[in-house]
């Protein structure tokens, strides 16, 4: 089987299972499934899918032990498709590897927008696209230059940091701690009132209404999403 727009569905809920198969089975992707966890790392490993969605409330294995497991080796998108939506489980799924996180029950057309997303950052990653567009928002990564409607944005060095990082990761909610760690460093993980500001001063710069950002997305109590309308 071809591994291009293969999708692993790991979930022991036969229903779930149908209504993923269906769903992604006619928008044009390619589809296996396994009802523990056990099976998905087999089929994980024998099939390598170009994604895996993940149920964290398995029969066999704790869903985060799986996805700490495939994280030792799979290097593509893993999104958490759960019934549990604390902020706690929530975040250690992110930090344990997940590329994104949608609470059960789910619409269909946000989970097929988070996958097409997900398959966009893979293929950024693996082409290493020195210059990311966005509609009317550029960013050269390289020449370390902004543009917003072909104008320049003037950003601080700690500005473009962060929006390089936001937007390598467009998609993927990155937690307030990541943030921080990746910026400033250990040392300040919980400075999270230095995120806000910075954040803040984005938004008007990148923003046309900073006040209902279109590419900044708070995801709350949790961190944020870069997002190409």
């Amino acid at each position: 089987m071809n591994s291009e727009n293969l999708i692993l569905v790991i979930d022991d809920e036969i229903q779930i299972r149908r209504l993923l198969d269906i769903t992604l089975s006619a928008n044009h992707y390619s589809v296996i499934v396994a009802a523990n966890g056990k099976e998905g790392l087999i089929s994980a490993a024998t099939h390598k899918p170009s994604m895996i969605l993940l149920d964290l409330g398995l029969p066999d294995e704790d869903g985060q032990s799986i996805l700490k497991k495939l994280r030792e080796w799979y290097t593509l998108p893993i999104i958490v498709l759960s019934v549990r939506s604390s902020e706690e489980d929530i975040i250690t799924a992110l930090d344990n590897g997940a590329m994104d996180y949608l609470t059960k029950p789910f619409r269909s057309g946000e989970l097929l927008a988070r996958i097409r997303s997900a398959m966009r950052l893979a293929q950024n990653e693996n082409a290493q696209n020195p210059i990311l567009n966005f509609n009317s928002l550029s960013i050269d990564l390289t020449g370390h230059v902004v543009k917003k409607n072909d104008e320049i944005v003037k950003l601080t060095s700690t500005e473009f940091t962060m929006l390089a990082l936001l937007a390598k990761n467009e998609g993927k909610v990155l937690t307030h701690q990541f943030i921080l760690k990746e910026v400033w460093g250990h040392g300040y993980l919980e400075q999270t009132q230095y995120l806000r500001v910075f954040i803040a001063q984005l938004r008007k710069k990148l923003e046309d209404d900073p006040a209902n950002p279109a590419y900044i997305l708070t995801e709350s109590g949790i961190g944020y999403r870069f997002a190409s309308q």
